[in-house]
Parts: C-alpha cells; sequence; structure tokens
C-alpha cells in the first residue's frame, strides 16, 4: 500500500533528496514513523505522515489530492527527545535517543531489580519487576498506556515513569516527573538478572546502568492536518473507551 502510494505520489508532485527537502513526508505507520523522525532528527526538517499502517496516532489521512495545500495549512507540534546513556557490565557506554520511550525489560525468567534514582536522590531503593519505562509525553498514548502509565498532555512538561509488571512495591504505579529530571537505573544483581536498555527501538543488552534525560537541544516537527493535531489527539485518547 505504501509502496503504490509513494509511486503515485512521487509521479503527480516529483521528489528531491531529503537534505534538499523543505517537508518530508512518510508514508506508513507509527513505527515508520519513528524511523523518519530519527532519520531527520538532527536536520531540523518537519515530517508529515499519511497513514498506510494500522493505528496511525502520529499520521493524517492518506489522500493524495492537493498535497501542497495540505502541508501549506498543516498544524506543527514539536517533540523533544529523550537521551540515554546505558553502561554495560562489559563497561562499554551506548548513547540513543527516544521519541517514545527509554525501557528496560528483563532478558531471562527472573525478574530484574532496579534501583531508581531522579536528581541524585534515590527515590525507589529495589523494584522488583519485569521492566520499568520513562515515556515522552507524545509516548505516553504508546507502550506507557499499555503498561497502565498515565496519558500526559504535551503542554504538561511532564514525563511519565512507569513500572512493568511490578512484583515488589506491588502497589507502586509509577510516577509523573518534571520534564528536567535526571533518571539513573541501576540494575541489580545484573549477573543473575540480566536486562536490556531500549529507547525507541534501539536495543542495548546487558546493562548494568541506565541515565536518561529529556534533550531539548533537539526538536522533532510533526505535522497534522487542522483540527487533528497531536494534543488533540492525546486528550481525545483519554476519552476513548
Amino acid at each position: 500500500m505504501a509502496a503504490d502510494a509513494l509511486a503515485r505520489l512521487v509521479a503527480r508532485y516529483g521528489q528531491v533528496p531529503v537534505d534538499a527537502a523543505e517537508v518530508v513526508v512518510s508514508l506508513g505507520g507509527d513505527g515508520f514513523m519513528l524511523q523518519t523522525l530519527h532519520q531527520v532528527l538532527h536536520r531540523g526538517i518537519p515530517v508529515y505522515g499519511m497513514n498506510c499502517g494500522s493505528v496511525g496516532f502520529l499520521m493524517n489521512a492518506l489522500n493524495e489530492d492537493d498535497l501542497p495545500e495540505r502541508l501549506t495549512n498543516a498544524q506543527p507540534a514539536q517533540l523533544h527527545p529523550l537521551r540515554m546513556f546505558a553502561v554495560t557490565t562489559a563497561g562499554a557506554v551506548h548513547e540513543a535517543l527516544a521519541l517514545n520511550e527509554v525501557s528496560l525489560l528483563r532478558q531471562l525468567a527472573q525478574a530484574a531489580k532496579i534501583r531508581i534514582t531522579v536528581d541524585g536522590r534515590v527515590r525507589l531503593a529495589e523494584l522488583t519487576c519485569d521492566g520499568v519505562l520513562i515515556s515522552t509525553p507524545a509516548g505516553s498514548t504508546a507502550y506507557n498506556l499499555s503498561a497502565f502509565g498515565p496519558i500526559v498532555p504535551l503542554s504538561a512538561n511532564l514525563l511519565p515513569l512507569t513500572p512493568i509488571s511490578a512484583f515488589r512495591p506491588r502497589r507502586w504505579r509509577g510516577a509523573l516527573l518534571p520534564s528536567a529530571a535526571e533518571v539513573l537505573f541501576e540494575i541489580l544483581e545484573s549477573e543473575k538478572r540480566p536486562v536490556a536498555a531500549v529507547a525507541d527501538s534501539h536495543e542495548v543488552r546487558d546493562v548494568m546502568s541506565v541515565s536518561v534525560h529529556e534533550d531539548r537541544s533537539l526538536t522533532a516537527t510533526v505535522l497534522f492536518d487542522p483540527g487533528q493535531g497531536l494534543s488533540e489527539r492525546i486528550i481525545a485518547e483519554q476519552f476513548t473507551v
């Protein structure tokens, strides 16, 4: 579907290399949209998505007519990524960006044990769980929502911190952190209970510690049709039954 739509759009409107583009049109689903945003994140090029996938939360409707006019009238939403620094048990340091979330996940059958520090203060000495994630507001409707985390409006300047199948503390449901927070996850018993860290689709296995903060020096701009902006979609998602 996406390949056919691409061929028709190129035949109708033409195409230029990404480096020469004023706007990138992404054809696919939300996963491909994230890939596109990562590709242009350091170039500052806005991205207009058209849904050729399933959910399409970050996408507009597929409509091949009047594309230049739609791009001119589109409303921008600006997203700041999370920056992850993951240190493995072998001592390697991996850096990655996430526009949805950074998640820590157990690799084997045993539950993970994780210490959580926020801005230099230990907030949870030991979380026994399948994992834990920290999300951007835009990503709060994705994996975070599936893990029963709160949906956060774009303007809230908050980052949801959400456990995944927490065993101890049994009733801890997570926290809402200010967007300026520096979060450190330390893996306890890392050899016995190995953990992987994932920033969107970038996975690092056998991590010993993971630090995460929002990077406001980088901005991804997503374009939406009038009346269908991301802020409205996030609010509407809270009333979906």
